[in-house]
Parts: structure tokens; sequence; C-alpha cells
């Protein structure tokens, strides 16, 4: 029993416990970056700071030169561009008030319509309705006639 246990932990040891590898791992990574890289790093760092400062020397004064002919030009042509987008906008917004009064007059023609429809829609229910009454009229009239000529031939 004990040994079975001893082999089911020394399973799960194997399979969960990932310890060991990890440890391994780090240790061969500290040693692959502190021993092969050595001082490349460092090296690398004052290089790039090498040519950061012979930049900041040399070429400041070039960038600042060709600036100051390059900034009035592309300023012209910024504000040209505001220029057109203002326009544009403009006629966007002109175009808008348009559209709105155009939807405006359309529903007022649509209202008017729709109204109009209404109205004959409510007159011809009215004639409708005064033709149904006429003729119920008419055969109440009909009827209550014959019902009379009936009471007079009865009574003979």
């Amino acid at each position: 029993m004990t040994e079975l246990s001893r082999e089911i932990s020394e399973v799960w040891s194997r399979l969960f416990d990932h310890r060991p590898f990890l440890n391994g791992e780090i240790k061969f990574m500290l040693k692959e970056f502190e021993e092969k890289r050595g001082d490349r790093e460092v090296e690398n760092l004052f290089a790039i700071l090498e040519n950061l400062t012979d930049i900041k020397d040399t070429q400041v004064e070039k960038i600042t030169k060709s600036s100051v002919a390059v900034f009035p030009v592309l300023l012209e042509k910024l504000d040209q561009a505001v220029k057109l987008s203002e326009e544009v906008e403009k006629d966007y917004l002109e175009l808008q008030k348009i559209n709105q009064k155009k939807k405006a007059v359309n529903f007022e023609k649509r209202q008017k319509e729709w109204s109009q429809f209404i109205d004959d829609m409510n007159f011809k229910c009215q004639r409708i309705d005064n033709t149904f009454e006429e003729k119920e009229e008419e055969l109440r009239d009909l009827y209550a006639d014959l019902n009379h000529k009936l009471n007079i031939t009865n009574n003979n």
C-alpha cells in the first residue's frame, strides 16, 4: 500500500508539479541573459545615447533652418484647407435648410391631401347614409302602403 501511494504521488508530481521544471527554466534563462549577453545591452544603450546627442547637436539646426522655409507654405496650405472645409460646411448647411423647407412643404401638401381625402370620404359616407335613409324611407312607405292595401282587402 505504501509503495502504491508513493507511485501515485510520483505520478502526480510528474503530471502536476511543475516547480522543478520551472526552476530549471528560470535558472537557464538567468544564465543565458547574464553570461551570453554580458554588457551588450549597456553598450547598445550608450550607442543610442551617442546617436541622440549627435542628432541633437547637428540635426536640430538643420531642421530649424528647413522649417523656416517650409512652415509658411504649410500654413498657407492649411489655411486653404480650412477655407475649403468651411465652404463645404456652408454648402452642406444650405442644402440642409433647403431640404428642411422641401420637407415642410411636402408635409403640408400631404396634410392637405390627407384632409381632402378624409373630407371626401366623409362626404361619400354621408351620401351613402343619406341614400340608405332614403331607400329605407321608400321601403317603409312601400310596405306601409302594401300593408294598408292588404288591410283594406281583408276588411272587404
